[in-house]
């Protein structure tokens, strides 16, 4: 698989202010560029992860997936390029913004900006975060997922499974088009929402303890305006999460105890219970949406849908799955 996570994102806003207090004071990352017209922001040892930059659009600016090497870059650039789709060399400057050191940079079927990088930067102090958290779930794992929506799955699908080589990990027709695919261990890195709209729905951050997400949920109720799902639990993926809205009107999901798959004998497959067991009630939604989500969770409920217990207990589970290794 010649894409290995999620590296960064980048999002433009002219909003930088929000910005700052919203991903450090209830996302709990580190702020570490206040000056000029950006702001950057930490959640491990890598130098940026997030990157908020002046700009008119409030929405994604780009998605930053990490290689392995300079040669699967170059690889990666020659698949892309045989498929017709036009590749820039990123400039000098650019992986210096980006502390990389190279990459790439392509436009998907429906005009979002994909970056394709080596070599991630390291910061040399310790990630301090913005408030007292225990840290987030990256590393290799990546810093977390993405979502687009998008006006055709099946118009996307070549370009991110075909030709980037993302592995389906399964995939919903109900009430939407929905379909996950990771590119490590984590059960997602990105996904797509055939909504017909085109646009960024939302990133997710998974945080070392459900009472870092617990807290930030009493942080984020106090703002009556910020949650947009309530806590919940995802079917396909386990995470136990809650929706909020972002300064630019995204999403970003705050979430806990997020699967892990093999890449080596996953198989992908249809899902058919709705995206949550429980919770995750779309405070923004319109009434008809709305319910239909809500009769779906209930339906799952009254046939006894749920994970397997031992995912209750992810550092449990995690532990079993290295003594059996």
């Amino acid at each position: 698989m010649p894409v290995i996570s999620l590296g960064y994102l980048g999002v433009r806003s002219d909003k930088l202010a929000d910005w700052g207090g919203f991903a450090s004071g209830l996302l709990g990352m580190q702020l570490v560029d206040r000056g000029g017209k950006q702001r950057s922001f930490r959640m491990d040892d890598r130098k940026q992860r997030l990157l908020v930059s002046d700009e008119p659009g409030e929405t994604l600016a780009f998605l930053g997936f990490e290689v392995s090497s300079a040669s699967d870059l170059d690889d990666l650039a020659g698949r892309l390029e045989a498929a017709g789709f036009a590749v820039d060399r990123g400039s000098r400057n650019l992986a210096d913004r980006r502390f990389v050191n190279d990459l790439i940079v392509v436009h998907d079927p429906a005009g979002n900006r994909v970056e394709l990088f080596h070599g991630a930067h390291v910061a040399d102090t310790p990630f301090t975060p913005g408030r007292p958290i225990s840290g987030f779930k990256t590393g290799a794992l990546g810093m977390g997922h993405a979502v687009l929506q998008v006006p055709s799955v099946e118009r996307l699908l070549p370009f991110y499974r075909d030709v980037l080589g993302f592995s389906v990990s399964d995939y919903g027709l109900t009430p939407y088009p929905l379909y996950f695919f990771h590119l490590n261990e984590r059960h997602h890195s990105f996904a797509m929402i055939g909504t017909g709209r085109t646009g960024f729905h939302h990133f997710m951050v998974e945080f070392g303890s459900l009472d870092d997400v617990g807290q930030g949920y009493d942080l984020a109720g106090l703002d009556p305006d910020r949650i947009a799902y309530t806590l919940g639990r995802h079917t396909n993926d386990f995470m136990t999460s809650f929706y909020v809205h972002t300064p630019s009107g995204f999403f970003v999901e705050n979430g806990w105890g997020g699967r892990q798959i093999n890449p080596e004998t996953w198989e992908p497959h249809e899902t058919f219970d709705g995206p949550s067991f429980w919770g995750h009630e779309r405070l923004y939604m319109e009434p008809e949406p709305r319910a239909r989500l809500r009769d779906m969770r209930l339906d799952a409920a009254r046939r006894g849908v749920q994970a397997p217990p031992v995912v209750d207990c992810p550092w449990l589970w995690q532990a079993l799955e290295t003594k059996r290794s």
